[in-house]
């Protein structure tokens, strides 16, 4: 009996076959390989359905927040209500209150109507209720701007009240305003009238992107513009501190500081503060920079100290990487033709690495601009953001807001306008976030050399 018929009757298969038969081994395999690509496909398909469903969630609720209802009125500045003198005395017409505005504003309602040939059963009162409160004060800032133009009669676009705005949007309806105090069913046919005679009309509202923030009162008045300054000055301290701070601790780590415990302790504690939860650096810069240093409260120069230490890890990290990618062959020609080793670093390792390191640095920066824990607890969301700083030092040390912070305040805030404006704000803060990053991108791409 030969060797194949006994390995046969024995049932084991011979090893040789056909290298055009499938076997059931490779069959399994390429199976195998198969689902796993299905797996993949799988969920990619699922991470971006789940984009596309952020994204169009995100602008879906907040596009709202970039248009606002405005009303037209031709006001006529009495001279009897704001300068009983006739002087023009700078000093007495800023004595009238907003409290006498308002019948200014009454009347322009009463010649509106009367112009236009329409009967309203709502008093002066509830006719002027559907602008926003507001108006007497943008009144008085215009006379107190412009003093010679008292006694004439000029147009204004005051903003409507934000539930006349919520109605025009389709977020208000008569059913919800059932038990609202803040205005009636009656209003809102008043605003019909006045819709179809283009008093009101709803257009872009730029305010929201450069205008300052606004009592709970007013949420048609709230914008974006003063905390985006806040985020500025604080990413300017984060960039003036983190980026020399973290690339000079990472040249010396990587490249001259000696291999023993206690760089192993340095490398190995930076790695764990890159994990570290954000509102630690937030107690840390409470207790050390406002109880300690007694620097204010809700100034972005604590801001953007605290965001330092938060971002200093991670621009360390990815300076070291970047500084590691340089080839050794690099360092050893500088060497070999007599450079010093720090020559060698700043001329030719460091150029190379740049691009890497300037990558970090702008996606530490992205991070630390999304960052809200840490700027809860120094109390920059205890500061309503009115008016923009007129300085430098009024930038970093007056109390102000930044975007997350202040998306943080509207979000919490029981108005249903202002919870739109928080979706409008994520708009603005997703805007500049993928901008950073897209620069990031480019800047490796740009700069990037391979050997």
């Amino acid at each position: 009996m030969t060797e194949t018929s006994q390995s046969t009757e024995n049932g084991r298969k011979p090893h040789g076959g056909s290298l055009m038969t499938l076997s059931k081994r490779t069959a399994r395999r390429n199976a195998a390989e198969k689902r796993f690509q299905i797996y993949g496909i799988a969920a990619i398909a699922v991470g971006l359905l789940m984009l596309i469903i952020l994204v169009s969630t995100i602008v879906s609720r907040g596009v709202g927040a970039y248009s606002q209802t405005f009303v037209t009125l031709q006001v006529e500045l009495l001279e009897s209500k704001l300068d009983k003198s006739g002087t023009r005395d700078l000093e007495k017409i800023k004595k009238v209150s907003t409290f006498g505005y308002a019948p200014l504003i009454k009347n322009a309602f009463s010649v509106k109507l009367e112009e236009l040939g329409i009967q309203s059963e709502l008093s002066a009162k509830e006719q002027a209720a559907i602008l926003s409160k507001s108006a007497p004060a943008q009144l008085r800032d215009y006379v107190i701007a412009n003093p010679d133009k008292i006694g004439e009669t000029i147009e204004f676009r005051f903003l409507a009240n934000g539930r006349v705005d919520g109605y025009m949007k389709g977020r208000v309806s008569r059913e919800s305003i059932a038990n609202d105090k803040s205005i009636n069913a009656e209003q809102l046919d008043f605003v019909d009238i006045l819709v179809v005679n283009d008093v009101i009309e709803k257009t872009f509202n730029l305010d929201f992107i450069t205008g300052a923030d606004a009592s709970d009162q007013r949420p048609e008045a709230a914008g974006m513009g003063v905390s985006m300054i806040g985020s500025l000055f604080m990413m300017l301290v984060v960039l003036a501190l983190a980026l020399p701070i973290g690339v000079a601790a990472s040249i010396y780590l990587e490249e001259f500081a000696p291999q023993n415990w206690l760089t192993d302790v340095i490398e190995v504690n930076i790695s764990n503060l890159a994990a570290v939860p954000s509102i630690v650096f937030g107690i840390l810069g409470l207790a050390v920079f406002i109880n300690y240093m007694h620097l204010p409260t809700s100034a972005p120069l604590v801001g953007g100290l605290v965001l330092t230490l938060m971002t200093l890890p991670t621009i360390i990290i990815s300076t070291r990487a970047s500084l590691k990618s340089v080839p050794p062959s690099i360092r050893d020609a500088a060497l070999g033709v007599g450079a010093s080793k720090m020559q060698a670093v700043f001329h030719h390792v460091l150029p190379l690495a740049a691009p890497g390191i300037l990558t970090g640095t702008i996606i530490g920066l992205a991070q630390a601009l999304g960052e809200t824990a840490p700027l809860l607890l120094i109390g920059m969301v205890g500061f309503i953001a009115s008016n923009a700083p007129d300085s430098l030092a009024s930038g970093l040390m007056s109390p102000n807001s930044a975007m997350p912070a202040q998306i943080y305040e509207w979000a919490k805030r029981a108005d249903p306008a202002f919870y739109e404006r928080a979706w409008g704000g994520i708009i603005i803060l997703l805007v500049f976030l993928i901008t950073m990053n897209t620069v990031a991108v480019i800047l490796r791409r740009r700069f990037e050399r391979r050997w």
